[in-house]
């Protein structure tokens, strides 16, 4: 029975993952397609709003089970983990190539073990850095060997990686301290709480005024409100869970699964896909195995404290 309960836990966990890695490796499409006519500013703050609409019929249950005395992380969580990420990446991929954007998004597992350990009094396995460097090698395999990323306006990197910084301590914010907050209750209450800013966001950034009627607006406008209920409200709620089933490491991991998802579509658009791709995607498989190779997929990381799990 042990061994099946865990064969099971193991299952749920790389199906979260999977979804996962599709929902946001189809994420960048929709963003491009938002900022068409929009500014990243209105595409960012529709993304936020529209996660928040929808989410707002869960949000008299999420007041009532939530305690009081966790409101405010529940909605700085919001803030670091989906709000600011979110116009940095827009204003990020506005200026430079998608191949850099996905090789620096993977810096997520390494800010989640740093700001975990300076930060959580948290101490990552040797063997799960060892999956996160291995990983992090294949990406840069990958995106380098077809030698056509482009490093002009090389300075706009650093929306993303102030970003990736942002969600290494989301991870370690929920994974510690909201374990017994249920996934929807946490996303519903942090994208709630931010529909009146992005409302703000749109009325002076001058969407209002814009003829929203016409085909193209009305296009990035649908893309921008999907990236927000699937890639925002629906992704969330998955990663909050996977973060308190599988830990922070191995859930900070499903950056590494978009490339996948890239050679996905890149099969659907009948595009060549080459040797070196397939090998350069079986490192990034092999490093994301070895991040949850434990027995136990709960231990991820450990506290100092008296030597409990603190990554339920």
């Amino acid at each position: 029975m042990p061994e099946n309960t865990e064969l099971r836990e193991k299952i749920i966990n790389w199906t979260l993952f999977i979804l996962l890695s599709f929902i946001w490796g189809s994420s960048f499409v929709l963003m491009k397609e938002g900022m068409q006519v929009l500014s990243p500013f209105q595409v960012a703050a529709l993304r936020i709003l529209s996660a928040g609409a929808v989410l707002i019929p869960f949000t008299y249950r999420a007041l009532k089970e939530v305690p009081k005395n966790k409101l405010g992380l529940v909605a700085l969580s919001g803030i670091i983990g989906s709000f600011i990420p979110a116009f940095l990446f827009c204003l990020a991929e506005t200026k430079i190539d998608s191949s850099l954007a996905g090789i620096l998004n993977a810096l997520t597992p390494f800010f989640t073990i740093l700001v975990g350990i300076a930060f959580f009094e948290l101490k990552a396995e040797r063997k799960k850095i060892i999956g996160i460097l291995i990983g992090f090698v294949g990406l840069i395999l990958l995106f380098t060997g077809n030698g056509h990323i482009d490093f002009k306006n090389v300075s706009y990197s650093s929306f993303i990686f102030v970003a990736t910084i942002l969600y290494g301590l989301n991870v370690n914010m929920v994974g510690k301290h909201m374990k017994g907050i249920g996934s929807i209750n946490i996303a519903t209450l942090a994208f709630v709480f931010l529909i009146f800013p992005c409302l703000l966001i749109l009325f002076f950034t001058g969407y209002f005024s814009l003829p929203l009627v016409h085909k193209e607006y009305l296009i990035s406008t649908t893309a921008s409100a999907v990236l927000g209920i699937m890639g925002t409200a629906v992704a969330s709620i998955l990663f909050y869970m996977l973060i308190k089933r599988a830990g922070a490491v191995f859930s900070s991991t499903v950056t590494y699964g978009i490339p996948f998802v890239a050679v996905f579509w890149g099969l659907l658009l009948n595009e060549q896909i080459t040797i070196w791709q397939v090998l350069s995607l079986s490192v990034i498989l092999l490093g994301v195995y070895l991040a949850n190779s434990n027995k136990n997929p709960f231990s991820r990381f450990r506290s100092k404290e008296k030597g409990s799990i603190s990554n339920e």
